[in-house]
């Protein structure tokens, strides 16, 4: 991988976070409504933009018979994510739900290392050990706290999250577009959550409407910023950056809703930013003794 190619990927993680960023308060402001109709909206506006964008480029949308069984599991966890995220970010404070969904580069780590045999340290297994004890501080385990299933739901969301992105790399190292995982992710996802919106729908106000249109803009520039970043980078390599969107979270939550995390989400944030950094720190300097060495 040259340094052209991970700068790309490093500026569209930190773009992506900051569109998710965005999402995440636009889901939270649209208010009361079942997470599928908000996740449908989401979904609907990502898969006509990824048509758009297709059609404009005057691609070929060419899915090989080896690739479509990828495709469906990265849809199938995709889904699973999105719904989990956004039933937490409607529960829970919005950097709360934001820093369990962004342990999915930790999770995405163990699912390169079992799944695409990419070569993982024994650092990189204590980060995400670390990382997960972070976690317990944010979810705070305890029949007595009401969160505790929304925090459990946002945790589960981020594995959900973790896998869907190592699909994607391997769907990028097989040559697989990122507008074409786009487009069949969005497509799949909406075709799914149609009938559960249906079931459950809700009348919406046109403030309502707005908010889930600007959830669904935002997140379909994340959704091709966070694609193209793990196409040209390996998740362990850049995933560090992705933690950039607590910080965004954390700003929003305190402007629109005066949310202040506590001392033991506070802790959890630094464990699980400090594993992260930890991780990053260690894979740099291996990169850099490797091209000392060339």
């Amino acid at each position: 991988m040259n340094l052209s190619s991970y700068k790309k990927g490093v500026l569209m993680l930190i773009g992506s976070a900051f569109a998710f960023s965005l999402m995440s308060l636009f889901v939270r402001l649209s208010g009361d409504l079942p997470s599928a109709q908000k996740a449908f909206f989401r979904n609907f506006i990502a898969a006509i933009a990824a048509a758009i964008m297709i059609i404009k480029n005057g691609e070929r949308v060419e899915i090989k018979k080896g690739d479509l069984p990828y495709l469906l599991i990265r849809s199938f966890f995709g889904t699973t994510g999105v719904l989990l995220n956004f039933y937490a970010i409607d529960k829970l404070m919005l950097a709360d739900a934001n820093i369990l969904n962004k342990m999915s580069p930790f999770f995405a780590v163990l699912a390169s290392a079992v799944f695409l045999r990419e070569k993982t340290k024994p650092y990189q297994y204590a980060a995400v050990i670390t990382a997960l004890i972070g976690s317990i501080f944010i979810i705070k385990p305890s029949f007595s706290n009401v969160a505790l299933f929304p925090a459990i739901a946002g945790l589960l969301g981020g594995l959900a999250a973790g896998l869907a992105y190592t699909t994607v790399r391997y769907l990028g190292q097989r040559g697989v577009k990122g507008p074409v995982i786009v487009l069949f992710f969005s497509t799949f996802s909406s075709v799914v959550l149609l009938p559960l919106m249906i079931a459950n729908y809700k009348p919406m106000s046109f403030y309502q409407m707005a908010m889930l249109i600007g959830a669904g803009v935002s997140a379909t520039f994340g959704q091709f910023l966070v694609t193209g970043a793990y196409i040209h980078a390996p998740a362990n390599e850049i995933s560090i950056f992705d933690y950039t969107t607590i910080v965004f979270s954390t700003v929003w939550g305190l402007i629109f809703f005066n949310q202040i995390p506590d001392i033991f989400s506070f802790m959890g944030y630094a464990i699980i930013f400090g594993a992260a950094f930890y991780n990053f720190r260690r894979k740099l300097k291996e990169n850099q003794k490797i091209e000392t060495a060339k």
